[in-house]
Formats: structure tokens, C-alpha cells, sequence
């Protein structure tokens, strides 16, 4: 059985210029994952730190990646405030990534738009919102476990009906949601 996590509001997250910073999508996530000590873990797109730090003081074995090198910096230099150990690397998706885990995270930039320059990676999902999920599918093969599985931030912006046929081969469950003024988060789990 897996153990929820919660938000922290103890651990100390400093936001680097250019860095994507934490917002209610992160605590969602956060209040909506399932970690056990143990666990090998892997956020994709980890901006500041916030959800590999929370998932490493729950006892996870955490691997970080984001394809901003400022990110990078800015999550060690947060591992490292608050006392825990991560692998922190530059990569897009798995490009840098080697191994099989229990669970890979992803909040997904998932805001569709035409053309996108470095400054809207963190959160663009391309013309349909949904690139990054692509991604995401498209290479998961060889790195996760057997049992393993998929968590993701959705939002209701992206093109819905596309994601229900990409996701028609997989086992998914939504853990959690949040309504906001002009859009509804979820967190669904992906296995399969």
C-alpha cells in the first residue's frame, strides 16, 4: 500500500529567475501522489525541486531532470537547504535519463500555444496542450518498472478528446482536482 503524501509548507523553496515557480498545480500534485520509502522516483520537468524534495523526504530514491539548466541549479542548491539527496540532471523527457522507476512524475507544461521560444518551455504544450504527454508516452518503454506507473497534471485546456484516444491503451486513474477561475486541473495516474 502506498502512503499519500502532503504539502510541506516547512521546506524552504527559493525560485531562480526563468524557473518555473510553484503554484497550486505543484501542491496538487504533491497532496495527490503516492510514495512509498524506497520507491525510485522520477520528476521530469522539475523546476524548483519542490515535488522530488517532497517525494525524497518521504523516502524515495528521487532522479530530477528539467530541460532549463537553471532549474537543474535551482533544485540542487533547494535539495541541498533542506537536507535531502537527489540525482539532478539536465534532459528533455528521458534524452539523459537510464534505468527503470517505480513512478515518474510530470507536471505537464500543458497550456497550448502556436509558436513557443525558451521562455514559454515551462509552460507551453504545444498547438494542442498535449506534446509533452507525447513525449512522455512515446519513450516511457524500458523505464518503468513492471508495476510501475505514470503521474501526471492535466488540464481541462488541453484538447480532451485526443488525450482520451492517446491514453486508450492505458490503465488511468484520476487521484486528484482542483477547479480554477478559468480551468480545472487533474492529477491522473497512468499505468500500462
Amino acid at each position: 500500500m502506498y502512503h499519500m503524501m502532503f504539502f510541506d509548507p516547512e521546506i524552504s523553496i527559493k525560485v531562480f529567475p526563468g524557473v518555473y515557480e510553484p503554484d497550486e498545480d505543484s501542491i496538487l500534485l504533491i497532496e495527490s501522489l503516492e510514495v512509498n520509502p524506497g520507491d525510485n522516483v522520477l520528476e521530469i520537468g522539475c523546476g524548483s525541486g519542490i515535488v522530488a524534495i517532497h517525494c525524497a523526504k518521504a523516502g524515495a530514491n528521487v532522479t530530477a531532470v528539467d530541460i532549463n539548466p537553471m532549474a537543474v541549479e535551482n533544485t540542487i542548491v533547494n535539495a541541498e537547504d533542506n537536507g535531502v539527496e537527489l540525482i539532478v540532471r539536465v534532459s528533455d523527457v528521458y534524452e539523459n535519463v537510464h534505468g527503470a522507476f517505480d513512478l515518474i512524475v510530470f507536471n505537464l507544461p500543458y497550456i497550448p500555444v502556436e509558436e513557443e521560444g525558451a521562455a514559454e518551455a515551462a509552460w507551453s504544450g504545444g498547438e494542442d496542450g498535449l506534446e509533452p504527454l507525447r513525449k512522455l508516452l512515446d519513450g516511457v518503454d524500458g523505464h518503468l518498472t513492471a508495476d510501475g506507473r505514470l503521474v501526471v497534471v492535466t488540464c481541462s485546456l488541453m484538447a480532451h478528446g485526443k488525450m482520451e484516444e492517446m491514453l486508450e491503451s492505458y490503465e488511468v486513474r484520476k487521484l486528484g482536482s482542483k477547479p480554477l477561475f478559468f480551468e480545472r486541473l487533474d492529477v491522473l495516474e497512468i499505468r500500462p
